[in-house]
């Protein structure tokens, strides 16, 4: 509610300001051509990732996870770690924090293991390890247009080693601080749970399997997000028809209305900040250029403005300071990998601590800011200094 109501506002900030002359028409429909796109995809990423949980396949896929685990509470955690970097790489961040947390926090319950340690494990992950794809977060798909090369094979050309440090460092000093809830044996087996519908399970099964390439195969990445969506749709519809009287999935608020609402807002918003000014002050706090010192001023700059605002508007408004593929993929390291801090700098942080109340794990904001103070800025800076040393 309150996303809707934040989100609503600012759209009427912005109707105010197309009526002012503040921001043009021509302005708002150039900026709706960039951004339609990456709101499709967010639609149709949401629906598949609702609908095969629905079905019961991250269920499916957290037993199978368990037995691999084979009693060791370590091996168990660090599949927890690769599905994690999996989800996030290819279905987005919000996938990870919204649908792998559940799974991931009723599996350490069932094997009896402390759930928090699991639990940083999906929002760290969501973050931090959401560079390795135009997939992976909001930000990236926005950067994608100053690429000579728009597709994802050559964005991660650009982002892999960045990535890959952004990926681990959180995990080290995860399992340093854990290391005693994550080490040792455990003496419970999980079952796999009986599908409601097996045939529902195994359409979703296809389905994201046959996604996952498609979304890395160079075709816009909204089309076969929304292409899979459909074909979960049209399943869910007609296996729902078939039996009358239980509870249908396909509702109105499968699609994610409250996040295109603020998302679109945060748009139009600084849009018209940049022709206020916004651009020529924020060029003078990034700098330029692209030596070593150069590149970590931007990520900071980047890692501070998400955790004061949020990472989307932060990346909105330095992007026009990035004037090279150097500096651009140094400020997604700061947006991406830097909201580790504060609940509101990434919308993933605080879905993911919606979905851990809901689960009664209590996670104290105090506790949590005092951790991502110890490691956003170090991955930070360890993944921009990598980045400096790859160009």
């Amino acid at each position: 509610m309150r996303t809707t109501i934040v989100g609503l506002a600012l759209l009427a900030v912005g109707v105010l300001l197309v009526a002012t002359g503040v921001l043009l028409p021509a302005d708002v429909a150039r900026l709706a051509a960039r951004v339609g796109p990456v709101l499709a995809f967010v639609v149709g990423m949401t629906v598949v990732t609702d609908l095969a949980a629905r079905a019961g396949l991250f269920d499916a896929v957290a037993a199978r996870v368990a037995r691999w685990g084979r009693g060791s509470t370590l091996a168990l955690w660090g599949l927890v770690v690769v599905a994690g970097a999996v989800s996030t790489a290819f279905l987005s961040l919000d996938t990870t924090a919204v649908l792998l947390t559940p799974v991931v926090v009723v599996l350490a319950r069932h094997v009896d293991v402390a759930p928090l340690p699991f639990a940083l494990t999906t929002v760290w992950l969501a973050n931090a390890g959401s560079l390795w794809l135009p997939t992976s977060n909001l930000t990236n798909l926005l950067a994608l247009h100053a690429f000579g090369d728009p597709s994802p094979l050559a964005f991660a050309r650009l982002t892999w080693a960045p990535a890959l440090v952004a990926t681990v460092v959180p995990m080290l000093v995860l399992l340093a601080l854990f290391r005693r809830a994550l080490t040792g044996r455990h003496g419970h087996e999980q079952r796999p749970p009986q599908p409601r519908d097996p045939v529902l399970l195994r359409t979703a099964g296809v389905t994201v399997t046959l996604l996952v390439p498609a979304l890395v195969s160079g075709v816009d990445v909204w089309v076969p997000a929304v292409v899979a969506a459909a074909v979960l749709a049209v399943a869910f519809a007609l296996r729902e028809r078939g039996a009358p009287g239980k509870p249908g999935a396909l509702r109105w608020n499968l699609v994610p209305w409250p996040t295109l609402v603020l998302v679109s807002g945060l748009f139009v918003v600084f849009e018209a900040a940049h022709g206020a000014g916004l651009g020529a002050w924020l060029a003078r706090v990034a700098g330029d250029g692209e030596g070593t010192a150069d590149l970590v001023r931007v990520a900071a700059t980047g890692m501070l403005g998400a955790n004061l605002v949020d990472n989307l508007p932060a990346y909105l408004a330095l992007e026009p300071v990035t004037d090279s593929p150097a500096r651009l993929v140094a400020l997604l390291v700061g947006v991406n990998a830097g909201p580790l801090v504060t609940p509101w700098a990434s919308l993933a942080t605080l879905l993911w601590h919606d979905r851990l109340t809901r689960l009664g794990v209590s996670v104290r904001w105090g506790g949590y800011m005092a951790l991502g103070l110890l490691v956003a800025p170090l991955t930070v800076l360890l993944a921009t200094l990598t980045l400096a040393a790859t160009l």
